[in-house]
């Protein structure tokens, strides 16, 4: 088969007249029987170079694939162009996955999809020798290597495929290697010779953007709602942020749903399809989700948490804009986040922990750079660019550039002179010339460079040779404890007096600053709202006083300061303040409102109005659950009020609500309680027999009461 028989192909069944860059030299190499390793962008059209051969050849391509969804979806959309395609994985029944097999045996289909674990079983192979296979494409390749981001034991296994099929041409496919990476997946699957293919990293209609992660959930929501009726993923660290994230964002009016591995296939399936079809455009997800969903219109990738590795954050912004329209991705960075992430890795000591800290390290690097982000991004992948992309946050708002050239010089300088041998740690140590015994021991203090950098400090350094390295002009060896090597871009500046542009340190502690004030600005301006700060403490206390609780369990500090800023003054309203959940905006939100109106009104002049309004209904004749409905409180909230106008002596009828035998019953029991008397103790106190709103009319009962009884 040649070139013109594959255009047709792509023709007849995905409607392109032309192949996109790359891909056609791909297609006439596999076509030709040779193995390859195709490095694609996210979007960038990997399935075509596989999937055009394996419909143009005579036989059946067998596509491994990690994840069920990225099966299904590849699966629906090739069926629905007319391909002979399917998949085999856990989620089918025995007799579907006979029917399969059956259809697999008599060559009735063109791409046969599996998983790992389905190949690699002892009984497949014997049958899969019986097929006429034209072509083994390995999806997500990076999971073969354990120097990837995402690498899975079971891909280890299939090397066997190269020597019981040396004549299938094999083609291994991933969006996200670094060059050891790329290595390691030539060597596990037993392709040395093969042809490695690598487009352009670029994606230069991505808009790059990291923030400070404080108020994270305020930022989103103000995110999305300048991008209103565009979908959007938001990755989190953790099922729970997931749906916690998610059920935010629906209390504020936004269609949002959570994905996880934790959730029952059918659930993670039904919120796939409703993302897919535009019906749920938030996902709040866990990294699986995206994998090989073919939606184009994805408009916004926000990252919750930092990434582990630039792998997997590449991989994840590319989700992105597959349509080549402009999109936004937005990274929110706080240290907070690298020390978990950290705690995280060191829990899996068996899973070359060294090498996973290293490229955390590369991230938050990446995180905190004050230099073009896009030229970081190309550089971790070994793609040069040198001119700035104009597309994110640093070159849109770019901080102060010197001549960096004689720094550079000294650090690649000192770099060459260790033979390229060193980590960062040692070269910075040459370099300030430092007399620890291990420098002593190798003789490095012999070497021309040795203290060149004395005048900068440990920190300043390690600004610097980061920059090197983000910009392309130093690579890092993983395989090689982690030593430094000099790229074709540092000859330049070594050997051909090549100017190098450098980010004054001074700029990122002002930066940082900056930052710093923003945050106590916004702190500030919650301090402004002391008095309510105070208020809603108190309303706190007496609630964890009631139900017995630490009173950080009620509300934590931080979404007190939030409602005192945004005071918030309905249900819908409280239901948006960071840390407000359902089950505790149903069960306090009430009587933190009710705080809140009363001190409104107090500015006002009219202290006690929310206590006062009740007061006036009952006046009325209106009963509790008539006040609640025209007040929308609850009838829990009402009777709150009705305790505490007893309780401070306005003259309130309680006997409609608790008999004088209940009052007396707990006002004897309340001098054997723990002071002050929860409300929770109390109801334990009475086997649970009496109800919490006759407890709390109990309590004022027995307040008022007794302090009438001491004041006489």
């Amino acid at each position: 088969m040649d070139l013109a028989s594959a255009k047709k192909t792509l023709k007849k069944y995905f409607g392109y007249d032309s192949f996109r860059p790359l891909q056609e030299k791909v297609i006439d190499h596999v076509l030709s029987g040779r193995d390859a390793l195709v490095l694609m962008p996210t979007g960038g059209g990997k399935s075509i170079c596989y999937q055009v051969p394996a419909i143009t050849l005579s036989g059946t391509c067998i596509v491994v694939s990690p994840l069920i969804s990225l099966m299904k979806d590849q699966v629906e959309g090739l069926v629905a162009n007319g391909v002979r395609a399917a998949y085999l994985n856990s989620s089918l029944t025995a007799a579907q996955q006979r029917e399969i097999e059956t259809q697999f045996f008599h060559g009735q289909l063109d791409l046969l999809y599996i998983s790992p674990e389905k190949l690699t079983a002892q009984h497949f192979l014997p049958f899969l020798k019986k097929v006429n296979l034209n072509l083994i494409a390995i999806d997500e390749a990076h999971c073969i290597s354990a120097w990837g981001h995402d690498f899975r034991k079971e891909y280890t296994q299939m090397r066997f495929l190269k020597e019981q099929f040396p004549g299938v041409p094999l083609v291994a496919l991933t969006a996200t290697a670094d060059k050891i990476t790329r290595s390691d997946i030539l060597s596990q699957m037993n392709i040395p010779e093969a042809r490695t293919f690598i487009a352009s990293f670029d994606r230069p209609n991505l808009s790059l953007e990291v923030r400070p992660g404080q108020k994270r959930f305020e930022q989103i929501l103000a995110f999305i709602q300048e991008r209103s009726e565009t979908s959007g993923i938001i990755y989190c660290l953790s099922r729970k942020s997931t749906e916690d994230l998610a059920e935010k964002l629906q209390r504020a009016g936004l269609k949002a749903g959570a994905y996880h591995a934790g959730l029952s296939p059918k659930e993670r399936s039904r919120i796939q399809e409703q993302f897919i079809n535009d019906e749920v455009p938030i996902v709040c997800a866990t990294i699986a989700f995206g994998m090989g969903i073919d939606k184009s219109n994805v408009r916004w990738i926000i990252h919750y948490n930092l990434p582990k590795n630039m792998e997997g954050y590449y991989q994840e912004i590319g989700r992105a804009g597959r349509d080549g329209v402009a999109a936004d991705t937005l990274l929110f960075y706080s240290f907070k986040d690298v020390m978990l992430l950290r705690d995280i890795l060191g829990q899996n000591p068996g899973t070359q922990i060294e090498l996973q800290l290293t490229k955390l390290d590369r991230m938050q690097q990446y995180a905190e750079s004050l230099v073009c982000r896009r030229q970081i991004l190309l550089s971790y992948f070994g793609e040069s660019q040198q001119t700035k992309c104009g597309n994110c946050d640093v070159c849109k708002n770019p901080p102060a550039y010197f001549d960096g050239t004689t720094i550079a010089q000294k650090a690649l300088s000192a770099i060459y002179r260790l033979r390229q041998n060193e980590p960062a740690s040692m070269v910075i140590d040459v370099l300030r010339g430092s007399g620890k015994k291990e420098l002593l021991q190798k003789g490095y203090q012999q070497i021309k460079t040795y203290g060149a950098g004395r005048n900068f400090s440990l920190a300043t350094w390690q600004h610097y040779i980061a920059q090197l390295i983000q910009t392309g002009f130093i690579d890092i060896a993983y395989n090689e404890r982690n030593a430094l090597k000099l790229t074709q871009q540092a000859h330049a500046v070594l050997f051909h007096n090549q100017n190098v542009d450098l980010v004054q340190f001074s700029t990122v502690k002002e930066r940082q600053e900056k930052a710093k004030k923003l945050a106590q600005q916004q702190s500030l301006s919650a301090e402004r709202n002391e008095a309510l700060f105070q208020k809603l403490r108190a309303v706190r206390r007496r609630l964890a006083q009631e139900f017995g609780l630490p009173p950080y369990q009620i509300f934590s500090d931080a979404t007190l300061l939030e409602m005192a800023k945004k005071q918030p003054l309905n249900d819908r309203e409280i239901g948006r303040i960071s840390g407000v959940g359902e089950r505790k905006r149903y069960r306090y939100g009430d009587y933190f409102i009710d705080a809140i109106l009363d001190h409104l009104s107090e500015k006002k002049g009219q202290k006690g109005t929310t206590y006062k309004l009740t007061q006036e209904m009952l006046k009325k004749g209106l009963n509790i659950q008539e006040i609640a409905q025209k007040r929308n409180l609850s009838p829990t909230t009402v009777f709150s009020h009705l305790g505490y106008l007893y309780e401070k002596g306005e003259p309130v009828d309680l006997s409609p609500y608790i008999s004088q035998e209940e009052a007396d019953q707990i006002s004897r029991a309340i001098p054997y309680l723990e002071k002050p008397v929860k409300l929770k103790a109390l109801f334990e106190y009475f086997d649970g027999k009496v109800e919490y709103h006759i407890l709390r009319l109990g309590i004022a009962f027995y307040n008022r009461n007794h302090k009438s009884k001491e004041q006489t």
